[in-house]
């Protein structure tokens, strides 16, 4: 079942759960995302980034699209962290069904700005568009985004950028980075900046950076108001992990021999924060 994601997580926020976006580069990793939302019985979003899409091509968003709509759970097919207007106009014409526009680094007024194009060209065509505020922080891990420094949203800067825009999704940064964290680095999430944003907007809200931040501030998170967590490090590096074990077989070299091992490693991973984001079952609310 193919939608957007207005439609998505307008129903996440009534009933209080968050969908997870994980992030799709392969095939494998595709067809581990959709047989884990399907026996959890949990909407999903299938976040592609813009480097992603350059790896996997046009052409294979066909094969999405066609996954997404046989799929028995809600599915939405989203650009993570669209960078330009261009990247995001491609992504509509090959089938995406939900755009970010991240100018998060950019002054509020450009925000303002290229967020208000963006949705000018996207929703005409039923496509739904996010945005963010403030920044992501970095791990230092190779991630393709964020910065050195977290700023924080300001709730008031919020109110005035949805009563500008009209954005469907907002991101906000409330204490997350991007990638694996690592072991001195020490995540905080600020729930009170989260409450405080819940209180004066009724959009639903999104967290980026969500891996390896400790589960009770994941959940704290979904209880104050966030209806989407962006998940892309913790399920690639249960992928891998296991593919470099089992690639030290010099005799292994066929996909069936390789991958499912490796798929059913992600899946634990993606079935954990379905289970934490209390979406699993949530499927039937879209009947």
């Amino acid at each position: 079942m193919l939608m957007n994601m207005k439609s998505l997580l307008t129903i996440a926020q009534q009933h209080q759960f968050a969908v997870p976006a994980f992030n799709m580069s392969s095939s494998m990793i595709l067809k581990g995302i959709i047989e884990a939302s399907e026996e959890k019985q949990a909407p999903v979003i299938i976040a592609i980034h813009p480097d992603e899409l350059s790896f996997l091509g046009d052409d294979f968003m066909a094969a999405v699209r066609e996954a997404a709509l046989r799929a028995t759970v809600p599915v939405v097919i989203h650009l993570d962290h669209g960078a330009t207007f261009e990247q995001v106009c491609h992504a509509i014409r090959v089938g995406f069904t939900s755009v970010m526009i991240d100018a998060s680094v950019k002054s509020f007024e450009e925000n303002i700005a290229m967020t208000k194009k963006i949705i000018e060209v996207a929703h005409p065509l039923d496509v739904s568009v996010e945005a963010e505020l403030g920044t992501i922080g970095v791990t230092g891990n190779g991630e393709a985004e964020g910065t050195t420094e977290i700023i924080y949203t300001r709730p008031r800067d919020v109110k005035e950028f949805l009563e500008k825009t009209h954005v469907d999704t907002l991101a906000i940064a409330i204490g997350t980075s991007h990638g694996i964290y690592p072991k001195n680095m020490k995540p905080k999430l600020r729930i009170d900046i989260l409450q405080e944003v819940r209180k004066l907007v009724d959009i639903p809200l999104v967290l980026h950076g969500g891996s390896s931040n400790p589960d009770e501030e994941i959940s704290a998170a979904v209880k104050a108001g966030i209806s989407k967590i962006n998940i892309s490090s913790d399920i690639k590096e249960a992928f891998y992990r296991k593919c470099r074990n089992l690639l030290q077989d010099d005799i292994i070299r066929e996909p069936n021999a390789i991958y499912p091992p490796c798929i059913e490693a992600m899946k634990e991973i993606m079935y954990q924060k379905i289970d934490l984001f209390n979406t699993a079952n949530k499927a039937k609310y879209y009947c």
